[in-house]
């Protein structure tokens, strides 16, 4: 009799204990879950590249890690940044901060120079040299609180260049690029080059 209250008592003690991993094992689970979402809603979040606007830096189905504009909006020169304005484009942009707010752009459209205040970009990141005109009057100074951006493929990016798109006010930033998390097909071999995975410069 003893025994069997033992066995009993010793069942009762299993399930309790298989009841608490259980239950340590959802709340963990739960956790996780409020973590990731919490991490891809005013952290991070990945976003993939639609074109060849951005040639040869990121290419068309680059998924990228990209920095919330919460954590990051003092965007400077050189920054790859997602933005989106509907009365430009229904889905999000990426492109580059050719200048802030305050600086003058001139672009040479003959010799494809660009000029910030004054100066020549040493661009050793584009396509290449930038002979398409969209609209846009130059000498432009950046208003306050603004940015000008431009695509790597200068002749295939619909940009600031874009007088329907100009100088891009911060508040339509999502965030800044900042790590290649998974690359898009090439554009020729149509094959994924996963040394690309890495940060984007």
């Amino acid at each position: 009799m003893e025994e069997n209250t033992e066995k009993l008592e010793s069942q009762q003690e299993e399930k309790k204990s298989d009841g608490k991993e259980s239950y340590e094992w959802v709340q963990a689970l739960v956790c996780s879950v409020l973590a990731v979402v919490v991490l891809f809603t005013f952290v991070a979040r990945l976003i993939g590249v639609d074109g060849h606007s951005m040639l040869p830096t990121l290419q068309d189905g680059d998924r990228m890690l990209v920095l919330n504009s919460v954590l990051y909006h003092d965007y400077k020169y050189g920054d790859v940044v997602v933005l989106r304005k509907d009365t430009f484009l229904k889905d999000p942009i990426v492109k580059r901060v050719i200048a802030t707010a305050g600086q003058t752009v001139d672009i040479d459209f003959d010799s494809g120079t660009v000029y910030v205040e004054g100066e020549p970009l040493q661009e050793d990141y584009i396509n290449e040299l930038t002979f398409l005109e969209e609209g846009t009057e130059f000498p432009l100074t950046v208003p306050d609180g603004h940015i000008f951006v431009m695509g790597d493929n200068r002749n295939r990016s619909s940009d600031s260049r874009d007088s329907n798109l100009g100088t891009v006010d911060t508040r339509y930033v999502i965030g800044r690029a900042v790590v290649v998390a998974f690359p898009g097909p090439d554009e020729e071999t149509l094959k994924r080059d996963f040394h690309r995975i890495g940060v984007i410069v």
